[in-house]
């Protein structure tokens, strides 16, 4: 068996099997196929896909790829979260102290960024020290002890994923349902969960622009959770805008911190309690959704969530004197509000637009390896469905170059429609 024939097979539309992805996946992770044929496999998934037997053996196969965690010592039941990618999206930081605060201890192992969607890592990174390479024995220790972990996916969990991961986001071969679902089941398989809520974006700013390629690859990840055994509940959201205000990893992380002192934007608010009331029903915490949400409500209003934010950062080398003030996050040094050109009502806020235009200004990566700027990013200051008056602030730039902060002042203000009707505020989910 060798590699190029694999590649042959899946570019000429032929289904491959459960042997030859076996091989496939074995080979890459162990060096014996290179990065440049792992590429052009990638490629030709993106352009003939993948049967939903293929994608689950090729999700199986990463899984085993390398050690397969068991959190049954540790916790009763292991519950994860995970949001297939968007702009805005500081969903964890804010989700897992909540829920952890009520009691369910939750260890995720969260991405970098992909494409123009922002990472939870990098986001992290910007609270000095903070240690996102936890091990396998550190990463169970933790959990037991403090009941909450956010790092990256070890190394000796699917590293056969972690280098494909890494491929796809300078290739071109993002966009793909079965190799997103089978990133995102792998990993939760190989990190133990017993049960997932699955966030699945979709709109503008998403992976899955359309609501049906939303439910596909919801559909996907359901089936390929019940082949393996797990409980899986998919919620669908929107992502034509940028949830939140914040575009960029200190301003993410300062607003989940806002938001866990109980201010922060309504919408991402509102977006946090109900995942995590899902996660708390799911792992046996809450009976129904209104008690689970009852009790993430009293989490933050009591500051408990919070507090819980600060046990992670902590028990993460991080320094926690960056939640209790956030003014010391990296700053940039050119900060600029751009004013409405005209007045009505925002019709679209392009969420893929702003976010491409954060990882312009620095905040995400161009190509494999690429530093990241934490200072950078965007604030939303008007979103869809909102009233603006001309010279009303729209959003604000923050920059540590001239040239790019021009870039994206153009960017952001191509990214904005202008209504004289009265326009309805977008869904946070679809049924």
């Amino acid at each position: 068996m060798r590699a190029v024939d694999i590649i042959i097979k899946k570019r000429d539309k032929i289904e491959l099997t459960r042997e030859e992805i076996e091989f496939f996946v074995r080979g890459f992770a162990t060096g014996d196929v290179p990065d440049y044929q792992a590429s052009a496999f990638a490629m030709a998934v993106v352009l003939n896909g993948m049967t939903p037997r293929e994608t689950t053996d090729l999700t199986l196969a990463m899984a085993h790829s390398g050690q397969m965690l068991d959190l049954s010592d540790v916790v009763d039941l292991a519950v994860d979260k995970h949001s297939s990618g968007g702009v805005g999206d500081k969903t964890s930081l804010a989700v897992l102290p909540i829920v952890a605060a009520c009691g369910l201890p939750v260890g995720k192992m969260s991405g970098r960024g992909l494409g123009f969607s922002g990472g939870t890592l990098d986001k992290l990174e910007s609270i000095p020290g903070y240690r996102v390479d936890l091990t396998t024995e550190e990463f169970k220790k933790q959990l037991k002890e403090k009941g909450i972990v956010l790092t990256g996916q070890s190394l000796d969990l699917a590293p056969a994923d972690g280098k494909l991961y890494a491929l796809r986001d300078v290739t071109g071969t993002v966009q793909s349902i079965p190799l997103i679902a089978s990133s995102i089941m792998c990993k939760k398989l190989a990190a133990g969960a017993q049960a997932i809520v699955l966030d699945v974006k979709t709109g503008l700013g998403a992976f899955m622009q359309s609501l049906a390629e939303a439910r596909e690859l919801a559909n996907l990840m359901t089936d390929i959770g019940k082949l393996a055994g797990r409980e899986v509940v998919t919620l669908i959201s929107d992502m034509n805008q940028p949830l939140g205000f914040a575009v960029g990893n200190a301003l993410e992380v300062i607003e989940a911190i806002e938001t866990l002192k109980g201010d922060g934007p309504e919408d991402f608010r509102e977006h946090c309690l109900h995942v995590s009331a899902h996660m708390l029903v799911l792992g046996r915490r809450a009976k129904t959704l209104e008690e689970a949400r009852t009790m993430a409500e009293r989490s933050v209003s009591d500051g408990s969530a919070l507090e819980k934010f600060r046990v992670l950062v902590e028990a993460q080398s991080g320094d926690v004197s960056y939640v209790d003030d956030t003014s010391k996050f990296p700053r940039a040094k050119f900060v600029e509000t751009v004013e409405a050109p005209r007045s009505g009502s925002v019709s679209q806020v392009h969420a893929r637009i702003v976010g491409e235009a954060a990882v312009a200004l620095g905040a995400g990566r161009a190509k494999k390896g690429d530093p990241i700027d934490h200072a950078v990013g965007f604030v939303v200051h008007k979103k869809v469905g909102e009233r603006v008056e001309e010279g009303e602030p729209l959003f604000t730039v923050h920059a540590n170059d001239d040239a790019r902060l021009a870039e994206a002042r153009e960017a952001a203000l191509a990214a904005y429609s202008i209504s004289d009707d009265a326009i309805q505020p977008l869904p946070l989910f679809y049924s």
